[in-house]
């Protein structure tokens, strides 16, 4: 699987064959990173802005239901032309991996209840902070899945990795301490005066999302390992325990809100294309990292909190000084840092577990790639055998 081999050693060297291939692969990477941080930055930015206009707010609770649904049907829909548009064989397959194979299905309700749980977290930090303060807190993902990677998978990190860690962890940190004097004056920034905002409900969610996310990860990575379902199958199989689990969580949050004025209150086509940008971006992303190598990936997450930054300041009035551009260049670094091609002692797929943003799931020869972000696409491992 391309991806794994690093950048430029199994795509643009030897194994190329000739100048034009090389200068396609690079071409690909490229794309790959534009794709990847235009994912990484657009969701951020997109879901604040609309959750920061004036007007009637839809349930984000809804939003995560319906994306759930949207991915699902997505992937049912893909798995039907995998079969050839064969009914038979589509609906023998999903009975006999989902009801036949039942355990293995039970199995992801765990990480799909962690993954429902983050996407609302996640909307309920970006409606209370501001996009570049979210992107940067966000990171410390890469903390907590390195950290129950070492103590539930036994894995083992580089002294460059660990000092990448302490970076990020002192970034994060100079960002909060900052944002925490200013008295969280960029949160309201701009289009977002109208609302109501706590500094401090958006900081709890994110650490929470963040300490999810890294549990949901490797939690996910140990119960599949050596699984052999299909990127489609897995979501499918998610799906059908998020959108139930999203249900239950809507019902008990805004139940009431909901049956009132219904559960598409609040939707435009802004909200819609947010939706569409949860359901289907990952699974994009998913198909188009197999061209990025894991150096690339960091590069795009870095990239991307760039770009929320200079977009935020336009956008939503955010006030960018010293001590954050210092919080958020150490994060930058970090993230670069902690995707440098490590020794043979240090298994990718912690890298690919940790450091992808919005969906940027490593590709292992030895086991399913699975991402860390609830938002979008669970695993983007190959079929066994594919």
């Amino acid at each position: 699987m391309a991806a794994a081999e690093g950048p430029g050693k199994g795509n643009g060297g030897v194994g190329s064959g000739s100048p034009a291939a090389s200068g396609g692969n690079r071409q690909l990477k490229y794309i790959s990173l534009a794709v990847l941080v235009v994912q990484n930055a657009s969701l951020i930015l997109s879901i604040r802005y609309v959750r920061t206009l004036p007007g009637d707010r839809f349930f984000a609770t809804s939003a995560v239901v319906m994306a759930e649904v949207l991915k699902g049907v997505t992937c049912l829909l893909l798995i039907f032309i995998q079969k050839k548009g064969n009914v038979k064989q589509f609906a023998s397959s999903l009975y006999d991996s989902i009801v036949v194979q039942y355990m293995d299905t039970l199995k992801l309700a765990v990480p799909s209840l962690i993954y429902t749980l983050q996407n609302n977290l996640q909307y309920v930090a970006i409606s209370n902070l501001p996009a570049a303060t979210f992107q940067v807190t966000y990171q410390l993902k890469i903390l907590t899945t390195a950290v129950f990677s070492v103590l539930m998978l036994r894995k083992s990190l580089s002294r460059l990795q660990w000092l990448s860690l302490m970076l990020l962890f002192a970034g994060v940190a100079i960002v909060q301490v900052e944002q925490q004097q200013a008295g969280g004056k960029g949160t309201p920034g701009g289009q977002g005066t109208h609302q109501q905002q706590s500094y401090i409900v958006g900081l709890v969610a994110v650490v929470v999302s963040c300490l999810s996310s890294g549990f949901a990860g490797v939690y996910f990575e140990k119960i599949l390992k050596g699984s052999a379902g299909s990127v489609w199958l897995r979501n499918v199989q998610l799906g059908i325990f998020g959108t139930l689990l999203g249900l239950l969580g809507m019902w008990s949050t805004d139940g009431a809100a909901v049956a009132e004025r219904g559960f598409f209150f609040g939707y435009t086509p802004l909200v819609w294309g947010v939706i569409l940008n949860q359901a289907f971006g990952g699974l994009l992303v998913a198909v188009v990292v197999k061209y990025a190598d894991n150096i690339l990936k960091g590069f795009a997450t870095s990239f991307s909190i760039v770009v929320s930054t200079v977009a935020s300041i336009y956008l939503f009035d955010f006030h960018l000084n010293l001590p954050f551009a210092l919080g958020a260049g150490l994060v930058i670094g970090a993230v670069y840092l902690y995707s440098l091609p490590k020794g043979p002692l240090t298994s990718r797929s912690l890298m690919g577990t940790a450091v992808q943003q919005q969906g940027h799931p490593a590709q292992s020869k030895e086991l399913p790639s699975v991402t860390t972000d609830g938002f979008l696409t669970k695993i983007s491992s190959k079929e066994k055998g594919s």
